[in-house]
């Protein structure tokens, strides 16, 4: 009883910032729900893997270890997928300001801050997307493989979890960029055409006119590109969930 506590706690922890299964919007008893089946289903798998790193369950010191350190673990897997989730977040507002759309409300997803409605868009897809391509089951599959890479022993190497966010945080900065690059030159290119024109025409207030022309050029843009931008984050996000 006291291992499959140690996996409850791995899947809670998870479970509390990965992408999808976080989210405010679900129902705290059906997320409680999901950590039980969930907790049942893996346990025979890694309950000998436990008592094999953690023999002295009995003693209530070490009992409270693994509870905590497990709970960290989880944390961290779960962590480091809401990372990629959070590039396309910082990409959409990103194209939202870039385009002329970041003072449209939106409704948040994933997190509570409130967000342009772009960003709930892509947000949304992204997370709708993980379901669809069956990628949350190889979640489940990162998570009984994680015991290999984190073993329930008890402690947590915070010098080398610290090494791999750093490594995410690298990720999630490289897909945001891939993700709004397009925006980048694109917002580039028109405002440079604005002024060029602002300089021929300066009676008329080019940069007012020009918004709808620039917000449905950007609006064209992301028609084109949409199907491009949420394969990359698939792309990435299935080669970072396999290779754990």
């Amino acid at each position: 009883m006291a291992a499959v506590s140690g996996v409850f706690c791995r899947i809670t922890g998870c479970m509390l910032v990965l992408p999808g299964f976080s989210s405010a919007r679900i129902p705290m008893r059906v997320r409680i729900h999901i950590v039980i089946l969930l907790t049942l289903a893996l346990s025979p798998l890694v309950v000998p893997v436990i008592l094999e790193h953690s023999p002295n369950l009995k003693d209530p010191g070490a009992l409270a270890s693994l509870i905590i350190t497990e709970l960290m673990k989880g944390a961290l897997l779960g962590f480091a997928a809401r990372l990629l989730l959070a590039a396309v977040e910082f990409a959409g507002t990103t194209i939202a300001n870039l385009i002329g759309l970041g003072g449209l409300p939106g409704l948040p997803i994933e997190g509570q801050e409130p967000v342009p409605a772009l960003t709930s868009l892509l947000v949304m897809s992204a997370t709708m997307l993980i379901f669809v391509t069956d990628l949350h089951w190889h979640v489940l599959s990162a998570m009984v493989n994680s015991y290999a890479l984190l073993p329930p022993d008890g402690w947590f190497e915070a010098q080398a979890s610290l090494a791999a966010v750093s490594k995410q945080l690298v990720e999630m900065a490289m897909l945001a960029a891939k993700l709004a690059g397009p925006f980048f030159v694109y917002a580039v290119v028109i405002n440079l055409a604005m002024g060029i024109m602002n300089k021929m025409t300066p009676q008329l207030p080019i940069f007012f006119v020009s918004m709808p022309f620039v917000i449905a050029g950007g609006l064209l843009l992301l028609v084109f590109m949409v199907d491009d931008l949420l394969a990359v984050f698939i792309l990435v996000f299935g080669e970072w969930v396999k290779s754990i």
